[in-house]
């Protein structure tokens, strides 16, 4: 198994480097042919989602649909596909950044009843609620 970094999956997803891109292509298309597993951490992946978000200004679907296929790739390992896709779901028809709702899935796995947060915003979504003293 190889583990991959956010800015070899983020050059691999944009395809913007003349040079990175090609040896992100390289080893991630290598690694599929030889049936060689790649390892995604949460980190790696909530990154990933913020650069291609803030950064190369990816529409809210389009990264939600991108997220889902890697969370579906056959040859991706991740902590738990399952809470990805659950996570870029929430995403994709919610306002609020990828991790929020990767944040939220994560205290859901581990048997949170909510999350506590000052983000207003978040308030609204079920995973989340405003702090009480």
């Amino acid at each position: 198994m190889i583990g991959l970094d956010t800015n070899v999956l983020v050059r691999f997803l944009a395809n913007d480097d003349a040079t990175q891109s090609p040896v992100a292509a390289a080893i991630i298309e290598g690694a599929a042919e030889r049936d060689e597993a790649l390892f995604v951490s949460d980190v790696v992946l909530v990154e990933a989602a913020w650069v291609l978000s803030r950064v190369y200004q990816v529409p809210r679907g389009t990264l939600a649909d991108i997220l889902q296929r890697l969370a579906d790739a056959r040859h991706v390992s991740m902590r738990d596909a399952d809470t990805v896709r659950r996570a870029a779901a929430a995403f994709a028809a919610g306002k609020a950044e990828f991790a929020d709702y990767f944040i939220g899935e994560l205290a859901r796995e581990a048997g949170c009843e909510h999350v506590v947060t000052f983000d207003r915003a978040l308030w609204r979504e079920p995973a989340f609620t405003r702090p009480r003293a």
